[in-house]
């Protein structure tokens, strides 16, 4: 896997929402350029300490992004080629890297070929282009024939990726995003919906056009070995984190989390040790994290452990200020609102927190250690978490809190430790005796040690 996306930082955006575009999308309208608005939160990004960004669908759809309608256009709601052309370059001249939503599992039923299909039934030349498209059955939108959706949502059509004039329309469209476009990478949405076969080739097919180009799929359940390896993608979501990072504080269960980050990267027997998975707390799919815990306290131990845990941590858009989102039965425009940068920080419930996570991305940067070492659990209470990770020449011993109270926290240290410096608190200094150490955690908050010579 390339270097610069295990040193990345991501500043996760859901465009359509956050640059106020229409909910639905007319096809008559002149392209508006509401994507150049990221480049007025640039400076924000990168004090942030992010230094790459993920980008949810861009390219013309009928309504949320997800359900394509042209692969080769940037939607008109956002703007055109140009307006994204523009965007990527003037990223990159700030040193931030340019990843976007690849949605190839399916379309929506605008999409040209599906039209086709509508209009010519059988006689249409695309009807294999769909999965299990059938005639003879009737789809719940009455449609003479049936086809396979995504998830039961019939305004997703399913492509047929096995088909090789679909891999092709898909694979040329890949080629005009990297060569025109000049991104960095590729989320795959549905990637565990996706052949292994097809991600297989679109990896081959991104590396020889771009040798760092970076695959990372969306993938809930499941062995993430399967879909992250050297022929297939380079990473993928990290959902089980995701849960114990948030379930663990509310359940004052440091239990939850401390399993999974040593079954996942425990020197021993972890099964992603050699892994760079996507560590994220919420993202366009899921309740933000400020209406997810039960205690706003504990954003900020929450955040210690994303950004000091094994992976490539990710901010999704706004939660830095603490803002509120929840899933509706019908909707997701809660989580993906629009917001002014000049307004956010002003309103913000969790005034500190945008500092909290700028000093995180800062030391997490600065440090071999978090970004490179290997992981290994210390000590675990309900409310105490310690673990180490360990470089070649660097050695930094994580340790939260997620009391109300300060606790005092003995725990044993690697051979030969003497004395730590906290990197993350004025430099306070501990000593070691016997190769343990006794220090007090500040209440719903950490301390990041770093091994002094």
């Amino acid at each position: 896997m390339n270097t610069w996306a295990k040193e990345a930082i991501f500043y996760h955006i859901y465009p359509i929402g956050f640059c106020g575009a229409e909910k639905s999308n007319n096809f008559k309208s002149v392209p508006q350029p509401r994507l150049t608005k990221i480049l007025d939160w640039a400076g924000h990004i990168r004090s942030l300490g992010a230094n790459a960004v993920y980008l949810g669908p861009l390219f013309e759809s009928s309504s949320h992004g997800y359900d394509t309608v042209d692969y080769y256009q940037v939607d008109r709601r956002l703007g055109d080629n140009n307006t994204f052309k523009k965007v990527a370059s003037e990223l990159r001249e700030r040193g931030i890297r340019v990843v976007v939503d690849g949605v190839f599992n399916h379309v929506g039923r605008e999409f040209w070929a599906f039209k086709d299909v509508l209009q010519k039934g059988e006689k249409s030349r695309y009807c294999s282009w769909f999965s299990n498209l059938q005639f003879g059955k009737k789809s719940p939108y009455h449609d003479p024939f049936s086809y396979d959706a995504w998830n039961g949502y019939y305004n997703l059509v399913k492509l047929n990726v096995n088909h090789p004039e679909v891999r092709e329309h898909l694979f040329k469209a890949v080629r005009m995003w990297i060569e025109d476009f000049g991104i960095d990478g590729i989320r795959l949405d549905c990637a565990d919906c996706l052949d292994l076969d097809f991600l297989r080739e679109l990896s081959r097919f991104c590396k020889t056009l771009k040798e760092d180009f970076w695959l990372m799929g969306e993938v809930v359940h499941g062995d993430y070995n399967r879909w992250v390896n050297e022929n297939t993608l380079d990473s993928t979501t990290n959902y089980e984190c995701y849960k114990g990072l948030y379930s663990s504080h509310n359940d004052k269960n440091y239990f939850e989390i401390a399993y999974s980050l040593n079954r996942q990267f425990g020197e021993e027997h972890g099964i992603y040790k050699n892994l760079w998975l996507y560590s994220f707390v919420d993202n366009h799919d899921v309740n933000r994290i400020s209406s997810t815990l039960k205690n706003p306290a504990h954003l900020h131990p929450l955040h210690v452990l994303l950004f000091t845990m094994p992976g490539i941590p990710s901010i999704y858009y706004g939660s830095e200020w603490g803002i509120q989102g929840v899933k509706g039965s019908y909707s997701d425009h809660a989580l993906r609102p629009e917001l002014d940068l000049k307004v956010c920080p002003a309103r913000s419930p969790q005034k500190d927190l945008e500092k909290t996570i700028s000093r995180l991305a800062s030391i997490r940067q600065q440090s071999k250690a978090l970004k490179y070492g290997r992981y290994e659990q210390i000590k675990v209470n309900h409310e105490q978490l310690v673990f180490a990770r360990i470089a070649e020449d660097e050695c930094m011993i994580v340790a939260v809190n997620a009391s109300d109270q300060p606790m005092a926290l003995e725990f044993a240290l690697p051979a030969g430790v003497r004395r730590l410096e906290d990197i993350l608190n004025s430099g306070e200094a501990f000593s070691a005796s016997e190769n343990r150490c006794c220090v007090t955690l500040p209440s719903c908050w950490g301390r990041i040690l770093r091994v002094a010579s």
